[in-house]
């Protein structure tokens, strides 16, 4: 219970940071993704099924107050945490080179998706300056940020596994 109510405060903090504080701190026209950081995170560290949940519930969140429609966002989270949960067996605490790498493809992979889904449906075939403009600084920004609050996520998931074991005893 306590797990998901960390998480739960977790992506509510994620959210209002990403929506509220990041936008004043933008640098090229783009802020970091910190819902897909958490997601990446929480799918690296527990693996397929929580972070499809995590990415689930950033997902939707992020659907109802930006989206146009409930389910395109919700449904890209939800298919990054479930395949970063893949990674969760190679996943060492120690490493950082690791998450890093893989926040830079599924940011390529979430901003490519929200290319196609709200581009070219409507007919805006520009990718190369999508990519210039858009995915590159964003990819580079969210990796810089992952540097600095990926530590903090596995501090919370050691915190989060320690209750656990004590209460199993």
């Amino acid at each position: 219970m306590k797990r998901i109510i960390t998480l739960g405060i977790l992506i509510i903090i994620s959210f209002v940071l990403q929506s509220a504080l990041f936008p004043f701190i933008e640098v090229a026209g783009v802020t970091p993704n910190l819902l897909l950081i958490l997601t990446v995170s929480f799918g690296l560290m527990r693996g397929r099924k929580e972070g499809m949940l995590v990415g689930f519930f950033c997902g939707l969140l992020y659907d109802l107050f930006f989206g146009y429609a409930i389910g395109p966002y919700m449904l890209i989270y939800m298919v990054i945490g479930y395949c970063n949960g893949f990674f969760h067996r190679f996943y060492l605490v120690e490493d950082v080179l690791l998450p890093i790498i893989i926040i830079v493809a599924d940011d390529f992979i979430f901003n490519f998706a929200t290319y196609v889904v709200f581009f070219v449906m409507r007919n805006r075939l520009n990718f190369s300056k999508y990519i210039k403009d858009i995915m590159l600084p964003d990819m580079i920004y969210t990796a810089l940020l992952t540097l600095v609050v990926f530590k903090f996520f596995v501090f919370v998931n050691k915190k989060l596994k320690q209750i656990e074991k004590g209460s199993e005893n």
